[in-house]
């Protein structure tokens, strides 16, 4: 199977919302990317909007702070705190977007990183939400399409750093 014929997919299961893919790189370098502020810069968010704040502080316990800047100067805030750290293979985080009314919606995602045919990651990433209405507030937002692209980013970003 080459790169082209891999695509990301998704699905609500319940209160979920999970997005997937295979990478043609091993574990170790996609969760560097996953993970290292350096390169989640380059490939993290929604449409486009560049990534100007991405503090990391990656161990169990720790925080995250990433924040978009739209063209208008518009900033979108997502924070949230590791719950998990098991390097390469699973990071467990709570996600706010920073943002009144959302950010009284505290989600948990759960990234697995399963190495399949050597070299090979599969990348699950599941967002559990607390509510139904939580849920549907956040695909209202465009949460899964951005998720979604940002997994194409990611593919794109993995392609260059296996490169070097």
């Amino acid at each position: 199977m080459n790169q082209k014929q891999i695509e990301t997919v998704s699905r609500v299961e319940g209160l979920a919302l999970i997005v997937e893919r295979v990478y043609n790189v091993p574990q170790q370098l996609v969760w560097d990317a996953w993970t290292q502020p350096e390169h989640v810069s380059l490939w993290w968010g929604y449409g486009g909007v560049p990534l100007y704040v991405c503090d990391v502080d990656l161990r169990q316990g720790g925080s995250y702070r990433y924040v978009q800047k739209g063209e208008d100067g518009t900033e979108y805030p997502f924070i949230g705190n590791y719950r998990e750290v098991v390097s390469p293979k699973r990071l467990v985080y709570t996600q706010i977007f920073d943002i009144e009314p959302f950010n009284q919606h505290e989600s948990v995602t759960y990234d697995t990183f399963e190495e399949i045919e050597g070299e090979k990651t599969k990348l699950t990433s599941r967002t559990e939400f607390k509510s139904a209405e939580a849920l549907q507030g956040s695909l209202d937002t465009g949460m899964e399409q951005g998720a979604i692209d940002s997994m194409e980013r990611f593919a794109k970003h993995l392609e260059k750093m296996e490169k070097l």
